[in-house]
């Protein structure tokens, strides 16, 4: 995710592919690897990743945000608010976080 949020998701990528060969129902790196295809524009594969990340880890509130800003990205609103108001329960401050990754808050 640090490479990522650095301007390096195609680098960021190939370590989280890296690191689920390694452990492949990982949560932390399942969602750094949705983030980097987030962060490339890859909307379809950010989605999927979040769905993993999600289904190890129902409560991780950057999963539930990123997938929230993918699935608007997709035009897919309902699906959005509810993903970003369960975000915003678990994590208050979540939209902060993501602005500070250089994702534009989403209210």
């Amino acid at each position: 995710m640090t490479r990522a949020i650095l301007g390096q998701a195609q680098e960021g990528l190939a370590d989280c592919e890296s690191a689920l060969n390694l452990q492949p129902n990982d949560a932390t790196t399942l969602d750094s690897r949705a983030f980097c295809h987030l962060r490339l524009g890859q909307i379809d594969a950010a989605i999927s990743s979040y769905d993993q990340a999600l289904a190890v880890r129902p409560d991780l509130a950057n999963s539930l945000y990123g997938r929230g800003v993918a699935r608007l990205r997709k035009g897919d609103a309902d699906g959005a608010h509810a993903d970003i108001a369960a975000a915003k329960t678990l994590n208050s401050g979540i939209a902060d976080d993501y602005a500070w990754y250089g994702i534009a808050k989403v209210e």
